[in-house]
């Protein structure tokens, strides 16, 4: 069917061909002066015969053409379909009416030739953008609607706006302290775990490497935890944006375009946020914030755990990990003592607390 439809539209290319310019052609070169010979409907007739008989070298290439675009057309999904032909029709509208102008021009190459060119530059840019920034227009539709609707029921129920979606990044996840988080209900709003972040956590699952492994394992777990036994809501981003090759890069995006608050502890991603205007809520950042407050001079009871860097220094530490030097502690190593505190030191790596024992400070 496709290859009768072919010949039919070679044949009638061929007889409005021919009848524009056959017999012109005829007169131009002087080839004959018969009547019938130089009338249009001679030259319809031939021009059509003539791409008759080339269709027949041509229709099974052109077939095989269409077929091939066919087969590319039903593989793309819908929506990616749809959004090309949108930006398509757009470039369309947008190279017509740039072109407007153009054709009261006199010269020939401005008024023909470039309206074609625009024409399909535009059109082909159009297609492109449609195409390639689908996952943004479905995302500004589908969350300006469930915002607006959230909103609307948020404002009638509490009178005030709805908190911004917490993103999670494969750091935190795999951490698991975001759990416990979210079990204190001190984190609000909806948990978004991107398709894409979940890719890169089984892709570590399946690692060959038993570190990596069993990282990516108790991601899944974490997030099963999470799912399954905590009371917040969990929504899986479908969308992904494959222009972009990192994932923290695509974390970043997926913030901007639900304006959303990115949930990590990975420093660097922390910094490029910031940078980028992107909000951040780094888990080290709390932990740190919520650490026991103490004071030089405060008494504290401790276990020395081990030897320290120094000659006849002890180790130990708070329950939230906060290492605790105690000077003169090496003969107290497996025993609970009470110490007091002399300085308190902040660094990048977190805070270190020096001790020396009690006992020490009485028998002085």
């Amino acid at each position: 069917m496709l290859k009768k439809i072919v010949h039919l539209f070679f044949i009638i290319t061929g007889g409005t061909v021919g009848y524009l310019y056959i017999p012109d052609i005829i007169n131009l070169f002087n080839l004959t002066e018969t009547a019938w010979v130089t009338s249009p409907y001679f030259g319809s007739v031939a021009g059509a015969i003539i791409l008759f008989l080339i269709s027949y070298w041509l229709a099974d290439y052109v077939v095989g053409f269409l077929r091939w675009i066919e087969d590319g057309l039903i593989k793309l999904p819908a929506g990616d379909l749809f959004f090309g032909s949108v930006g398509l029709i757009v470039g369309l509208v947008v190279a017509y009416l740039a072109t407007i102008p153009l054709l009261d021009i006199g010269n020939q190459l401005v008024s023909k030739v470039l309206p074609l060119f625009l024409t399909i530059v535009l059109g082909y840019l159009g297609f492109q953008v449609g195409f390639r920034r689908r996952e943004e227009f479905v995302n500004i539709l589908s969350v300006g609607k469930k915002d607006r609707d959230k909103k609307k029921a948020g404002q009638e129920e509490s009178g005030g706006d709805l908190p911004q979606p917490k993103i999670l990044d494969t750091s935190v996840i795999i951490d698991g302290r975001i759990a416990d988080i979210c079990q204190t209900n001190f984190l609000e709003g909806t948990l978004v775990i991107p398709q894409f972040v979940l890719g890169e956590l089984q892709h570590i699952a399946d690692s060959s490497d038993v570190l990596k492994r069993n990282r990516g394992r108790r991601g899944l777990d974490v997030l099963n935890r999470i799912q399954k036994e905590l009371p917040v809501h969990v929504e899986i981003y479908e969308g992904d944006f494959e222009e972009i090759s990192e994932v923290d890069s695509k974390l970043i995006k997926l913030a901007k375009v639900m304006g959303g608050v990115v949930v990590t502890n990975d420093f660097n991603l922390n910094k490029v946020c910031d940078l980028q205007g992107v909000q951040v809520l780094n888990i080290n950042d709390l932990a740190n914030a919520v650490k026991p407050v103490v004071l030089p001079g405060e008494e504290l009871s401790v276990q020395v755990i081990k030897d320290g860097k120094e000659h006849n220094q002890g180790v130990a530490y708070l329950d939230d990990g906060t290492m605790i030097v105690v000077e003169e502690g090496r003969e107290y190593i497996g025993k609970t003592i009470d110490v007091l505190i002399t300085s308190v030191l902040q660094t990048s790596a977190g805070r270190m607390i020096f001790a020396k024992p009690k006992l020490l400070e009485k028998a002085l």
